[in-house]
């Protein structure tokens, strides 16, 4: 049976309902459920001059997706949407959809989680306290450490801290928090990749990691202790690396992932290299969930212009990971 993906369409105001309807004209081997208002979904591929038939969603139907249809689990709207014009009214929609998502991830209804951008800012703007999809997805499965993480074919890149001010990283940084983010990469880098001995390269904080001490004392006090700790407990760790030389090709060469200390020490390098391609992967659920690793392009809804290729490499991923779990578990009850 095919794996059933949700398919939110996220801020309705930005590029994720054109990139719904523009991976609907793509051949994929899977069940697609696009949630959305259905309304808004056909009112934009009007716009876009894109012939997508939208279908209405049966649970109790198994419906492999044809390329040119979408089937469309209906959340309404609260309020009208102009392409690229933000309306705080309709974040209680944005949330609706996901949480429809992850309750249906949950109980099995559906196999994985795709998430199109949504808006931070505008959903803080209805008075509804928001830091992103990764919080907001651990917050509901009640899961106590999400550590994000960016991935290409050839290049994975989790996250120690997520969004953060850059002030408060080092203090957020503990042995504690290090050795949970890299039980969790090791975990989910065997359970879901299927690498049977993750490599992961640990990257330091400061300058030339630290220059022993003399640029900063993290990497002796806290990073290098971390990795100690996990090594004697067999894993494969290495570092602290300075974060200049962590994503050099020899050195990448020899690891499987590489753990940066912030977002914008790891993410600017794997979106350089791929950002068509990359995609947002949370670690540490019960529930398996990939992202496009871009915003919500507010200036490019509804214009024809957004490029769905990241979305495109989302369901990829998540289509073979559901099928690596699903076929973990045919051998375990075999």
């Amino acid at each position: 049976m095919r794996p059933r993906v949700a398919l939110t369409s996220g801020e309705p105001a930005g590029v994720g309902p054109d990139l719904c309807l523009a991976i609907a004209q793509e051949p994929l081997d899977c069940e697609l459920v696009c949630l959305g208002d259905r309304a808004l979904l056909a009112e934009r591929a009007s716009a876009l001059k894109l012939p997508v038939q939208i279908r209405e969603y049966d649970a109790a139907a198994r419906a492999p997706h044809s390329p040119g249809v979408l089937q469309v689990l209906h959340i309404p709207l609260v309020a009208a949407c102009t392409p690229g014009k933000l309306n705080a009214a309709n974040a209680r929609y944005v949330l609706d959809i996901l949480d429809r998502a992850i309750d249906g991830a949950s109980s099995g209804e559906f196999d994985a989680i795709v998430t199109a951008p949504v808006q931070k800012s505008v959903i803080n703007d209805a008075g509804i306290p928001f830091t992103g999809h990764t919080e907001y997805l651990a917050e509901r499965t009640s899961s106590p450490l999400p550590v994000m993480m960016l991935a290409t074919e050839d290049l994975r890149v989790a996250l120690a801290t997520t969004h953060l001010p850059l002030k408060d990283v080092s203090a957020a940084i503990t042995v504690e928090l290090l050795g949970q983010v890299l039980e969790i990469l090791d975990h989910d880098l065997r359970e879901w990749w299927g690498i049977q001995s993750p490599r992961i390269c640990v990257c330091g904080l400061n300058p030339h990691a630290g220059e022993s001490g003399h640029l900063g004392d993290e990497e002796v006090r806290i990073i290098g202790p971390a990795i100690a700790r996990m090594r004697a407990r067999g894993m494969n760790v290495a570092g602290p690396v300075p974060a200049d030389t962590a994503f050099v090709p020899a050195r990448l060469a020899e690891c499987d992932a590489v753990l940066a200390m912030y977002h914008d020490q790891g993410l600017p390098v794997i979106k350089h290299s791929g950002f068509d391609r990359a995609v947002n992967v949370t670690l540490g659920l019960p529930i398996l969930r990939t992202s496009v690793d871009h915003g919500t392009a507010l200036d490019l809804a509804g214009t024809g212009r957004a490029d769905h290729r990241s979305l495109a490499a989302a369901i990829r991923l998540a289509l073979g990971i559901a099928s690596r779990r699903a076929g973990s578990r045919q051998r375990q009850l075999s």
